[in-house]
């Protein structure tokens, strides 16, 4: 099985900006939300935006090869959503913000759902390969 190793690659970066929020928390005294402080929100937005985008595409990549896609896909798959989303972190995290690094973060992480998306619907239609 391919998709587990994306799955525990981009783990691992979610465990790395959930620290870096943790440590920012620590450092400007903020417990809850941002306390009004944009480097605490940011780093919040990153860590979010990451959680919320990520499981979709690691769900499409798994159901992707569950559904019997050729291997060269899934890595396919895997490499451009673990590269969409550091990409995407990277420019989100910036403070003076890297706009085209976000854009084209999710632009490629988009491009990795879509991929997916009609690899599964064209297997539901024509059946298994």
């Amino acid at each position: 099985m391919i998709w587990p190793i994306y799955t525990a690659l981009l783990a691992l970066f979610f465990f790395v900006l959930s620290v870096r929020t943790l440590r920012y928390r620590r450092r400007l005294h903020i417990p809850v939300g941002d306390g009004g402080n944009t480097a605490m929100l940011r780093a919040m937005r990153v860590h979010g935006n990451f959680a919320e985008y990520t499981p979709i595409g690691l769900l499409l990549i798994a159901a992707c090869e569950f559904s019997g896609a050729p291997d060269l896909l899934v890595h396919g798959l895997g490499i451009l959503l673990l590269v969409s989303r550091l990409i995407h972190a990277f420019g989100l995290s910036k403070e003076a913000e890297v706009f085209t690094f976000r854009v084209t973060g999710m632009a490629l992480t988009f491009t990795s759902y879509l991929v997916a998306v009609a690899f599964l619907l064209l297997q539901a239609e024509h059946g298994s390969t």
